[in-house]
This record gives C-alpha cells, sequence and structure tokens, in this order.
C-alpha cells in the first residue's frame, strides 16, 4: 500500500493537517506526518520537529524559548533539506503534500526540491498564483492555489485541501511505469534563433536511437538541464546555445545563474559546446530596455521581447567565461565553432551580423582552452547549417561511446 508523506507546521495548524490525514486515510492510504513548526505540535507526528532542527545541527526547542520564529523557519527549511531525501531513500514515503502561507511553503519545499524528478510532490499554498520560482527552482513540485488562507476548515478550504488530497492520492496510485527499453538521454540546449540546428541534431540521434531532451535557453531553462545533469538522469549532453551567459554577464532578464556550464563537465558526462546566441541580450518589451543600452544595436524580437547585440569587449569577456567552465571539466568535452555566424541574425544581412565580434569570440576561446581537456573543432558554417548541426551530434555520440 502507498504511504503519502504530509509535512506542515502542525503547530499552527494541526486541525487542518489531521483533517488532511483523514482524507488520504479514508481513501485506504497511509501517510507519514513529518512536523516541520517552530513550536510543538497539536499531534504526534511520526517525525518531530526536534529531529528536523537536528538534521540542520540545531537545537529547535531553544530557539523556540526564545521566541524566533525566523530563525526556526531558517533551520526547519535546512533540516527539511537534509531530513526529507533521507526519509524518501529509506522508503518511508511515496510522495510528498503539504499547505502553508509564505513561512510553511518555503520551509516544506525547500525539502520538497531535493527529491528526485518524478516523486509526487504537490504544495497547497496562498502563493501559488504568484511567483513561484523561489519555492519550485528546478524541480517539479506543484503549487496549488490555496484560494483563501490555509488557517481554519470551511467550505472553501476543505474543498480544496480533498481535491490535494485526492490529486496526490492519484498520483502514487497510478505512477507509470519506466519504460522497457529505455534508450541513452542526451541533453539539448535551444532558443528560437538556433532552433534549425537543434532540430537538425535532434532527429539525427533519435534516428540513432538516442532520447533528446530540448531545453529552451531561458534561465530556468538551463538551470533545469543542470539540475538533471547533477541528478544522474543524462548520459550526454548537446549544450549548443550558451547564450543564457550573455544575460548573467550583461545583466538580461534569462540568465541561469553563475554555475550555468559546470554540471557535465563536474559530474563526467560527455558534452559537445557550441556559442549558440552568443550575439545577444534579452530584455522584455522595448521601453524596458535599460536607459544605458538606449543606444545599442536593438532589435524588436516580438512585443514582448527586445534583443541586444553582444559587443566587441562583451565577446572577449563571454569567451573567458566559456573557456574558463570547459577547462575544469572532468569528462570528455569539445568545442564546435560556427565561424559564419551564431545564431538566425547573425549570418551576412541579418541585423546581429557581427564578423568582428564573432572573430574575438572565437580567437578568445581558442586562445583560452585547454587543448589537453577540450577538443576544438572549427566549422566553415553558421551554427544553423545542417552539415554543423549533424556534425556535433556526430561527435557527441562519439564522445558517448
Amino acid at each position: 500500500m502507498k504511504t503519502i508523506a504530509i509535512a506542515g507546521t502542525f503547530d499552527s495548524k494541526g486541525a487542518e493537517f489531521l483533517y488532511v490525514k483523514s482524507v488520504i486515510e479514508s481513501l485506504g492510504l497511509h501517510t507519514f506526518t513529518i512536523h516541520c513548526g517552530v513550536f510543538e505540535p497539536m499531534f504526534k507526528p511520526d517525525v518531530s520537529h526536534i529531529e528536523v532542527g537536528k538534521a540542520a545541527n540545531a537545537d529547535i526547542q531553544e530557539i523556540a524559548a526564545r521566541k524566533d520564529r525566523s530563525a526556526g523557519t531558517e533551520v526547519l527549511a535546512r533540516g527539511m533539506e537534509k531530513i526529507v531525501p533521507k526519509l524518501y531513500a529509506e522508503g518511508k514515503f511515496d510522495g510528498i503534500l503539504s499547505f502553508g502561507g509564505t513561512g510553511g511553503t518555503s520551509i516544506v519545499t525547500a525539502g520538497m526540491r531535493k527529491l528526485p524528478i518524478g516523486v509526487p510532490k504537490l504544495m497547497v499554498s496562498t502563493v501559488a498564483s504568484g511567483n513561484t520560482e523561489p519555492y519550485v527552482g528546478t524541480s517539479d513540485i506543484i503549487m496549488f492555489p490555496s484560494i483563501v488562507d490555509v488557517s481554519g476548515l470551511n467550505s472553501f478550504s476543505t474543498k480544496i485541501f480533498t481535491n490535494a488530497a485526492h490529486a496526490m492520492a492519484g498520483m502514487v496510485q497510478f505512477e507509470s511505469a519506466p519504460p522497457q527499453d529505455k534508450k541513452p538521454l542526451i541533453a539539448a540546449t535551444m532558443f528560437g534563433v538556433t532552433t534549425p540546428c537543434v532540430n537538425y541534431a535532434r532527429e539525427y540521434l533519435e534516428e540513432q536511437g538516442y532520447e533528446v531532451l530540448v531545453f529552451h535557453a531561458t534561465g530556468t531553462g538551463g538551470k533545469t538541464m543542470e539540475a538533471l545533469i547533477d541528478g544522474g538522469f543524462i548520459d550526454g549532453v548537446l549544450d549548443l546555445t550558451t547564450t543564457e551567459w550573455c544575460d548573467e554577464l550583461v545583466g538580461g532578464i534569462l540568465a541561469a545563474g553563475p554555475h550555468r556550464l559546470e554540471a557535465a563537465g563536474r559530474c563526467k558526462v560527455p558534452q559537445v559546446v557550441s556559442t549558440g546566441a552568443l550575439d545577444m541580450v534579452n530584455f522584455g518589451p522595448y521601453e524596458s530596455v535599460p536607459e544605458a543600452f538606449k543606444g545599442r544595436n536593438l532589435y524588436k524580437h516580438n512585443p514582448s521581447v527586445t534583443l541586444m547585440r553582444t559587443t566587441l569587449a562583451e565577446n572577449q569577456k563571454l569567451g573567458e567565461i566559456l573557456a574558463d567552465k570547459l577547462n575544469q571539466a572532468q569528462g570528455k568535452t569539445a568545442l564546435m565553432l560556427p565561424l559564419k555566424g551564431v545564431s538566425m541574425l547573425d549570418v551576412e544581412g541579418q541585423p546581429f551580423y557581427g564578423a568582428e565580434e564573432d572573430a574575438v569570440l572565437f580567437a578568445t576561446l581558442k586562445q583560452n582552452i585547454n587543448r589537453q581537456k577540450v577538443e576544438l573543432i572549427e566549422m566553415d558554417t553558421d551554427i544553423n547549417n545542417q552539415v554543423f548541426a549533424v556534425a556535433a551530434a556526430k561527435k557527441l555520440i562519439e564522445l558517448m561511446k
């Protein structure tokens, strides 16, 4: 019989959690309760807040005695990061459900994010209709709007809680079986202006018996790919579109953070990397572009997206950053340079065509990469040429073998 973990602040919402517990058990499922509130719970849980605090090397009772809820929330979130994946690995539960306001949501989702992709995780929250990125991150947490405050049992909250409980029951009971003919999994990065390249490569790889996951290089996409590589899901990486580094460097809206382009090298996963869309920084509508950039080469991609051409100095810095990341790689790595353009807009006759900028980028990369660690391949095509794309796919297959 499947077991659903119920985690939350049983000190302030004990009656509400007991209601959810009764709903789940009425469906014929087991429950496993984790108390992560600062103070004493209203009912005895399977895992106490003292145990959660100890996982973070802290005494939650001492913090509670000071009535320091802020410090308690921070400690409990760190404890949940440690204890939730440990309990799951021990087979204590098959999925996890919680509900809360900002505090409860931040505590429990810290633990949920540490669970493997595919483990059912559902958070009923007062902040579910707002910016959920701080809570979800790169995980597959389901955020379920609470509609009303989660404190109190009323005609609205009980309906929401019941729906959430039934949703969790469905997820754990009807879990799909893994495919029998599992194919090697390849992660690829794509942007609108590198779509032809990635499509050509994907089609070739699929013909050769590989499964390809394509990640849109919009910040979240890059972060998610890196997280899946770290999680051990990915067998090879076709990182042809590294444009998120432009936004990280210059201040665009689609940055993936300072650790982009590290996971494959750290995890020894074979990777083929290129310079896709390093000609552009991303902003929102034209009027949202910072005043300091208004004199730059700007391109209205659509009403919601404005692109800005990277400069000579920025391309030199981008070359240095990519070379540094690739030189850290502990696995097989190849760098492929499309000498006639890094995107649809960076070919002759297009608004971001920049032979000088590209030359600086390529020269910096060639000067700084460690040739003993990184294989360099230069091709006299633009990145969206089918010949380039297929060559990248073939190179990755070679590295994976």
